[in-house]
């Protein structure tokens, strides 16, 4: 019958368990969910509510719709946050939305099937029919149950105002919200898991009426309500009992159902109310002596609490909670705690748990692992701190428990871990011999066979035996005996049992009544037959049936959140004083991951494809738990480690090439050197300590040892890399004097040389490869925290769960931010660039150092992009050169902004701008009056716009000048450490662009499609090598600004009257301290700006200065004055730096001045 309800043509079946197992899919969704809410839905932070209270809502949103909206549209910055906040969470809410949408269908499946069953849509199927069916009874009391839960698990996992906020972000997002669809239901949806009011802040008190008017938001059909709790009130559901035969554990057998109960009861709230005669029923067979109930995957509930409302329940729950009750059932636990440790402990003694030995004692150790579990349950929940301290009955309840038992935490710890060494034994000990049992079976009945043939030779006279005479009778008894033997069946097993007894009983009776006990030798035969006979008795009793009954009785699905709250603590000091525990610890966590049966049952029968996705959460956070625990090992030995290489370095003194034989002593520090090698002895130990845990599969997961001893290596250190450039690039921007920053980076080297040495040292005795790990995982915290800087910079963010660098068995720290930097790429990109402000310092580009405009002193030189490698690495500096390029991409994004909407839309500036050009054209020609036509315009564009051009195209030069530094370092790293590589690429990047070249001159030959990677790949490759030139990278895509040319053109005339030439420098520099202006950052930032554009502007840029150098000539000449005007030179020594910097050919510059006059520039500056 029951294979009947389940079979794939009987449609009744399949619906609801198709149901079940979706509902436990659900559940699994929302607690994988859980851990990925954006946390600016919170809003918690003031920024966060200042920055977004106005485009994030709760359902307040849905009375004023039209004014939300209005509010966005007419603020432009609201709007481009709005689209910005779009496109990086759609996403994720899209998945919360479905999630949410997937409760509000579960029940309305729930209630169609209810009604298509009444309406007797499934032949011969009804309510009443389905509930008398096992798994028709189970499958619906799991079905109301399980929605239960899923509204309790959401509105615990993910709080009522944050669902609000995203419920109605996604609303006005996502179009088809707004039309039919799957989304018709939106409605439905947020009236079903709008904010319930309920808190999970320590100490918040509960809504009234939670949570049966949470529950009663969709009506669940009232009949199937009522029949389903009658069905659970009076049916042992799961047949547990049959597991737990004594009256006593008889509220552990029912635990399961009892949580279903529990959770179902809120649908009819009226019993909890004011039926007292059904709720003392169900008190007095669930739980007469437990109040305290894991509901779901160890979600935690004190009836204490939870039935505080309800006036029947908790009078029902009177007894149960009386003093004296309380007191004995602490003090009965605590005994039989005390009884059963002695009983485990002699059970796993070596040898103890021979095959003998456990199938004459199967009753027995069944009793004593019963008996384990029941205790370590109850005490297990009723000791745990649940979090209601501040409810005063509930903490005096567990103040009585703990006093009157005596029992501490570390107790229950211990006695989980034998249980769940001796439940593993058993286990392991029952396969192998389920698997051998065919198999030995048959081997008792030949030996049996050959031994009854053999005696039957014997009595017939043909085998000589010592005083033993032939006997024909006795021969054919013995023949007729062997065949009775051979005729033995394994399939039968029960009937051959009997037949075993009354072979066993015949050879009993023919050594008695033919006296055969006086021939030693025949005595034996039939002895050692009777063993045989005897041991196949005993493989007949190896049945499967004990590994169920094991299976159920071991469940520790209840502690599935107790474990890490309350006993990783004793995890991990155990593995501390004994890293052998972990072989005990293997057996736990085993035991552990029998909860995983609960959830996948259902899906696993229904073949439903969601089964990979749940049972990989469920043993991912299984494994997780294990990496936690383990992770002491790491942590232990890294500390060990700290010690080892303070002694080296601080004690152990280096030993000399020769070396005074007087002196030997002296050197030798043998207490120094002996500590050294207790604490490497006490890493191995513990390295040793996590090998010896087999290979384990843990759910769907495998967990290698040797795997998780190197991941836990890795991510203790990547906690301390990470830590060590957290606290060391910490700077104050108000600080006066020198800069913290090479003090700093000097900490910072120091400390990272001295984990890289540890890390050397440690490789060996924990057989690692130390450099490989140490340059995969400094690299994924530098690319990491330079990827979360550069988030600052997208529009499109890239989240932590999106990100190829962060790991969820590995992670990489946040650490809260100091300053308006996200983390420490940050702050040192912005403490360099402070310190290297071209407004108090000058770039001198000949010795590549940076003077302070005041004081002359040096501020910074090359070497200190040799001390950021030092103490970065070349994943360092190419990731600050990564952060520079989204800085330069942003200023210039910026500044074509300001152009376009301030600039290009001035009437009068653009007027002025035509007039300009009209008076300078043709550019090949002079302009007429020189000394006042363009001082007219300069006047105007100093009073407008100079500042914000100047100050951008300074910064702009700033940052290119500082990527160049890093391109040197990069390329003199690559060339000394590598130089292979630096040829190769240098080779592959010439022969490259000679192709795409020659592509242009003749489009027919070959260039890299679309699809080919290799300009991506190789352009990757030359600037972490250095191999890239920063001038020369187009940034942004631009459209065409009308005279851009001539606006550059006039603004850097503006500018070249605040600089003068010095001999000394052999460039251009400031000409008062009052008013800074630095030329090499202004040079190339002019550069960079004009490459963003079209060639023809920088060409007829050249051409405007050409133009303006020839025309202040002419006055010269015409004035009779022989040297170079100021206005002359200074043009002249831009424009020489300018080709230098944009590696331009001299002949572009011939166009437009005469080389003589080049030549006379340089000659008089000689």
């Amino acid at each position: 019958m029951a294979q009947d309800f389940l079979a794939e043509n009987n449609l009744c079946g399949q619906a609801i368990l198709g149901l079940v197992s979706r509902g436990n899919a659900v559940i699994a969704e929302i607690l994988r969910l859980s851990d990925f809410i954006p946390p600016v839905f919170k809003l918690e932070s003031k920024a966060d509510q200042l920055k977004y209270g106005e485009i994030i809502s709760d359902f307040s949103y849905f009375r004023a719709a039209e004014f939300y909206e209005n509010r966005i549209e007419k603020n432009t910055q609201l709007q481009d946050l709005d689209d910005e906040f779009r496109e990086n969470h759609i996403s994720i809410l899209t998945r919360f939305y479905l999630t949410f949408e997937s409760i509000h269908k579960y029940v309305m499946d729930l209630n169609r099937f209810l009604e298509e069953l009444n309406e007797g849509i499934y032949i011969q199927q009804t309510l009443e029919s389905v509930l008398i069916n096992e798994d028709g009874k189970q499958l619906s009391c799991e079905a109301l149950f399980l929605y239960g839960v899923m509204l309790l698990i959401i509105d615990m996992k993910i709080d009522g105002l944050v669902r609000e906020r995203m419920m109605v972000s996604y609303y006005r997002y996502s179009g088809a919200a707004r039309n039919a669809g799957s989304d018709s239901n939106i409605d439905d949806v947020c009236k079903l898991l709008r904010s319930t009011g309920l808190s999970q802040q320590p100490g918040a008190k509960r809504p009234p009426g939670y949570p049966e008017n949470y529950f009663s938001r969709v009506e669940v059909n009232p009949t199937f309500v009522s029949m389903v709790i009658g069905r659970m009130r009076s049916d042992d559901l799961y047949s547990q009992i049959a597991a737990y035969p004594l009256p006593e554990h008889r509220s552990t057998a029912l635990a399961t159902q009892a949580s279903m109960l529990y959770v179902a009861l809120y649908f009819t709230p009226d019993i909890l109310h004011s039926q007292q005669a059904k709720m003392r029923e169900i008190v007095d067979k669930y739980f007469p002596d437990n109040w305290v109930i894991s509901v779901y995957m160890g979600i935690i509930v004190n009836l204490i609490e939870a039935w505080e409302p309800y006036k029947a329940a908790k009078t029902a729950l009177q007894n149960t909670l009386d003093q004296g009750n309380i007191k004995d059932q602490g003090a009965k636990h605590a005994t039989r705690l005390k009884q059963l440790m002695p009983q485990i402990d002699h059970f796993l003694k070596e040898g103890v748990l021979t095959e003998d030995y456990v199938l004459d004692n199967i009753p027995k150790i069944m009793n004593c692992m019963r008996e384990c579990n029941v205790n370590l349950r109850w005490l297990m929940l009723h000791t745990v701190n649940t979090r209601l301290d501040h409810i005063k009955k509930c903490k005096q309840t567990r103040d009585i428990v703990i006093n009157s038992s005596g029992i501490k935490a570390g107790h229950i710890f211990q006695l989980m871990l034998s249980t769940a060494q001796l439940e593993l034994k058993m286990t392991d000990m029952f396969k192998k011999m389920l698997k051998e049992k065919e198999g030995k079976w048959e081997n008792y009945k030949k030996e049996g066979v050959e031994r009854m043939n053999e005696l039957a030779e014997v009595f017939s006279g043909t085998k000589p035996l010592t005083r033993v005479a032939k006997n024909d009778h006795l021969k054919a008894w013995f023949e007729q005996m062997s065949k009775q033997i051979q005729s033995l069946e394994y399939a039968s097993s029960t009937s051959a049992g009997r037949k075993i007894v009354q072979l066993m009983q015949a050879l009993e009776e023919v050594q008695e009544f033919h006296q055969l006990e006086t021939n030693m030798q025949v005595k034996q035969f039939l002895a050692d037959t009777r063993s045989f006979l005897h041991q196949m008795i005993r493989t007949i009793n190896i049945k499967e049936e004990v590994l169920i009954t094991i299976e159920i009785i071991a469940d520790l699905s209840y502690a599935w959140m107790i474990l890490d709250e309350n006993y990783t603590a004793h995890m991990q000091e155990g593995i501390k004083q004994n890293p052998s525990l972990v072989i005990k610890l293997r057996a736990t966590f085993l035991k552990l991951a029998s909860a995983l049966e609960l959830p996948l049952l259902r899906i696993n029968q229904s073949n439903s494809r969601d089964m990979i996705s749940v049972s990989q959460y469920y043993s991912g956070e299984l494994v997780a738990y294990v990496r936690k625990v383990l992770q002491v090992i790491p942590r232990t030995m890294f500390s060990l480690l700290a010690n080892i290489i303070k002694i080296q370095t601080e004690q152990i003194r280096e030993l000399p090439t020769r070396l005074e034989k007087d002196k030997m002593r002296e050197y030798a520090q043998l207490e120094a050197r002996y500590e050294v090698a207790k604490l490497t002895h006490g890493i191995s130990v513990f390295t040793e300590g996590v090998l010896q845990m087999k290979t384990t599969l843990v759910g769907v997961i495998k967990l290698d040892p040797k795997q998780l001893l190197e991941d836990g290596i890795r991510k203790e250190l990547v906690q301390k890399v990470a830590y060590a450039m957290h606290q060391s690039l910490i700077f104050n921007p108000k600080t006066k004097g020198p800069s913290e920053l090479l003090p700093r980076l000097i900490q910072l080297e120091k400390t990272i040389d001295g984990y890289k040495r540890s890390f050397e040292y440690i490789q060996d005795y924990v057989d690692v490869y130390g450099l490989k790990i140490w340059q995969e995982e400094v690299s994924r915290i530098i690319n990491y925290n330079v990827e979360q800087e550069c988030n600052s910079f997208l529009r499109q963010k890239v989240h932590d769960y999106e990100s190829v660098y962060q790991s969820k068995d590995i992670p990489i720290p946040r650490f809260r931010p100091v300053d308006g930097s996200v983390n420490f790429v940050g702050r040192l990109a912005v403490e360099i660039l402070r310190i290297t402000d071209p407004k108090v310092t000058s770039y001198v580009d000949l010795l590549n150092t940076w003077y302070d405009l005041k004081t002359k002193q040096d501020v910074i030189d090359n070497k200190m992009f040799s001390r950021i490698q030092a103490s970065l690495g070349t994943y360092g500096l190419s990731g600050l050169d990564r952060l520079f390029s989204f800085k330069i991409v942003r200023e210039l994004q910026n500044f074509t902004r300001f152009l376009h909407v301030n600039v290009c839309r001035d009437k009068t500036m653009m007027e002025m701008m035509s007039g300009l050009t009209k008076a300078v054209n043709p550019v090949r020609g002079l302009v007429e009056n020189p000394l006042k036509l363009y001082p007219t315009v300069l006047q105007r564009i100093n009073r407008n716009y100079n500042n914000s051009f100047v100050d951008v195209i300074l910064r702009v030069g700033q940052i290119q000048i500082l990527r160049r530094q890093i391109a040197n370092e990069l390329n003199f790293s690559c060339k000394f450490d590598s130089k292979f590589l630096a040829s190769a690429l240098d080779t592959m990047n010439r022969a490259l662009l000679t192709s795409v070249r020659a592509h242009y001159q003749d489009p027919t030959k070959p260039y890299p499609s679309e699809e080919n990677p290799i300009l991506y790949e190789l352009g990757s490759y030359l600037d972490t090598a250095g191999l890239g030139y920063p001038l020369d990278k187009i940034y942004i895509t631009t459209k065409r600004i009308q005279h851009f040319a001539l606006l550059c053109f006039t603004f850097t005339i503006a500018q070249l009257q605040k600089l003068v030439y010095s001999k000394s420098l052999c460039g251009l520099t400031c000409k008062k301290i009052t008013d800074p202006i630095d030329a090499p950052p202004f040079v190339i930032g002019m550069h960079t700006l004009l490459k963003q554009f079209h060639p023809e502007e920088t060409e007829r840029f050249l051409a405007l200065l050409g133009q303006y150098i020839r025309s202040h000539v002419n006055v010269g000449v015409s004035s009779k004055i022989m040297d170079l005007s100021p206005e002359v030179v200074n043009s002249l020594a831009f424009i020489e730096d300018f080709l230098y910097y944009g590696k331009l050919d001299r002949k572009v510059l011939e166009k437009h001045i005469p080389a003589y006059l080049m030549d006379e520039f340089r000659s008089n500056l000689s």
